[in-house]
């Protein structure tokens, strides 16, 4: 059985598939197999994927007949298939140094409490030019789940691209099928929830690539505002599931409403909607009424702001 399962879920990426596939292809580490997933492509994906059937190194290649509409379903698919004792979810759009699995198997195998190990990554756009790049101050660290959601994934989410990361495939029975609800957020929930089952490996080596490109999912999600609604809902459900304390959930609230406050004249009718709806969910759900009042004042919020006071006083 191989060590590590790399799934490749692929949806109209052909002008970074043979980069994709060949930056896998030549890891130092080789004690792997490889898993490509096709979600009825209409680009000439097919051809390039084609290309690579007959490799030892590919166990599988799957085209589905129907779209899924969900990059988290095709997960879900691919785990399902892999047989190694590890799982790789390697993004069709990215790419990665030679040395990225070596350093990230090596990270998860020095505990054997750990069951995620990532590094850090560049974010490129669609002409290669380097946005950001992101950074840990050790080179190598280990951290209890608790602690990494608190520090690491609240404020600011340190696993922002799941070609970054490695993870325990025993650990999946674990977790809840909630992520595979969400369009865009659902590798966070997906994320802390896996943290939550031990302990996180961080490697500060920048070894990944990550594209953001104008065909990105995400950058449309966050446009529409509908980005800013996922992050609330999954925020709530960490909250629920006592992995963030209240303060910790407070100031998450803070972060996601800032953001909202920022651009929502621009968004739709139905966005707006959907962020009241959220705003309702949370006051209802919410002991300390005053305290998140607090907040929401300290955010600038002008959301319904006469009733949403006239709510804390009744």
């Amino acid at each position: 059985m191989p060590k590590v399962s790399v799934i490749l879920p692929n949806y109209n990426h052909a002008p970074y598939l043979k980069q994709r596939v060949e930056s896998i292809l030549n890891q130092t580490f080789q004690d792997f197999e490889l898993i490509i997933l096709d979600d009825l492509s209409t680009d000439n994906s097919r051809d390039i994927i084609e290309n690579y059937r007959g490799n030892h190194k590919i166990s599988g290649i799957i085209y589905n007949e129907k779209n899924s509409g969900s990059t988290f379903k095709q997960w879900h698919k691919g785990v399902g298939l892999a047989k190694g004792e590890y799982i790789w979810f390697a993004e069709s759009d990215d790419w990665c140094e030679p040395s990225m699995l070596q350093t990230l198997v090596e990270g998860i195998e020095y505990d054997k409490d750990c069951v995620v190990s990532y590094c850090q990554a560049y974010c490129i756009d669609g002409t290669n030019k380097m946005r950001f790049v992101s950074h840990h101050d050790y080179l190598s660290e280990m951290k209890n789940g608790d602690v990494f959601i608190k520090d690491f994934m609240i404020q600011r989410s340190a696993i922002f691209n799941a070609s970054m990361a490695i993870w325990k495939k025993t650990m999946y029975e674990k977790i809840s099928n909630q992520f595979q609800q969400f369009k865009l957020c659902g590798d966070w929930l997906f994320w802390m929830e896996l943290a939550n089952q031990g302990k996180v490996h961080i490697s500060g080596k920048v070894l990944n690539y990550f594209r953001k490109h104008d065909a990105d999912v995400s950058g449309k999600m966050y446009q529409s505002g509908w980005g800013i609604i996922e992050e609330l809902q999954v925020l709530q459900i960490i909250f629920k599931k006592g992995f963030i304390s209240t303060n910790t959930y407070l100031l998450g609230l803070k972060r996601f409403i800032k953001a909202y406050y920022k651009t929502y004249t621009g968004f739709s009718t139905e966005v707006q909607q959907a962020f009241r709806k959220e705003a309702d969910t949370i006051l209802l759900n919410f002991p300390k009424r005053r305290t998140i009042a607090f907040y929401m004042y300290k955010s600038k919020i002008r959301y319904d702001l006469k009733r949403l006071l006239a709510s804390f006083r009744s």
